[in-house]
C-alpha cells in the first residue's frame, strides 16, 4: 500500500504551499484534519460541480476547508461551524493568507445548536467531521438544507479500520458510533450513499429525495 500511495502522490500535482504549511502545522499539532486524499477529493468534488454554496461541519485548523475554498469559483461561499475558538483561530490566519477569507464564513457555535436555524438551502455540499457521537443527528438536521442531487461527504468512517473489525463488548463508544452511523448512511432513503476506503474512509451521498 506504501507504493501505491508514494505513486499516487507523485503522479500528482504538487500541493499548494499554504495547504503543505497547514498539513504540516495540524500534524505537528496533532489536530485531526482530512488526508491529502480528502482533500484532494473535496477539492475535485467542487470544481467539478462548481459548487457555490458548502456547508462544512467540523471546521478545526480549517485543512479541509482550504481545499474546498481554493477549488471555488468566484461566487462561491462555505459556511463552516466548530465551537473551538482557539482552532478555528489558526484557521482564519490560513484563510486570511490565502485569500479566500471573503468567501468563508465561520460560525463558533455548536453544530446541533446551528443547524435547526440555520438559514441557508439549496446547499450543493455539505461536509462533515465533527464529534462521531453527533453524525447521526447531525445527518438528519442537514440533509434538508442540501439541494436534490447535491452532495454529503463524511469523513472517519473507518475509523483507523476499527469499525471493520468484529464487534466486541469493549469496543469504545466513538466505533459503536461510527458502526451505527454508517448502516444508516448507506441505507438512507433520502441518499444514494457509497463509502470509499478513502483516507480514513470517506462516506458520499447524493440526495435522491
Amino acid at each position: 500500500m506504501h507504493d501505491i500511495e508514494s505513486y499516487l502522490e507523485s503522479a500528482q500535482r504538487p500541493v499548494d504551499p499554504i495547504l503543505l504549511e497547514l498539513e504540516q502545522q495540524g500534524h505537528r499539532d496533532e489536530i485531526p484534519i482530512v488526508s491529502r486524499s480528502t482533500g484532494r477529493l473535496l477539492s475535485v468534488l467542487v470544481a467539478c460541480m462548481q459548487a457555490n454554496r458548502i456547508l462544512e461541519i467540523g471546521t478545526a485548523y480549517g485543512y479541509s476547508t482550504l481545499w474546498m475554498a481554493l477549488a471555488l469559483p468566484p461566487a462561491g461561499k462555505i459556511w463552516t461551524i466548530d465551537p473551538d475558538n482557539d482552532r478555528t483561530a489558526v484557521a482564519t490566519q490560513y484563510f486570511e493568507r490565502a485569500g479566500v477569507r471573503d468567501q468563508i464564513d465561520l460560525m463558533n457555535q455548536p453544530a446541533l445548536e446551528i443547524l435547526p436555524l440555520f438559514p441557508q438551502r439549496n446547499l450543493d455540499i455539505i461536509f462533515i467531521d465533527a464529534d462521531k457521537a453527533e453524525y447521526e443527528e447531525i445527518l438528519e438536521l442537514s440533509l434538508p438544507l442540501l439541494k436534490l442531487s447535491g452532495l454529503v461527504v463524511v469523513d472517519n468512517l473507518l475509523w483507523g479500520g476499527r469499525v471493520a473489525q468484529k464487534p466486541h463488548k469493549d469496543d469504545d463508544e466513538t466505533v459503536k458510533a461510527i458502526r451505527k452511523f454508517n448502516k444508516t448512511f448507506l441505507n438512507h432513503p433520502s441518499l444514494d450513499a457509497t463509502l470509499l476506503p478513502l483516507g480514513d474512509g470517506t462516506g458520499i451521498g447524493s440526495r435522491i429525495r
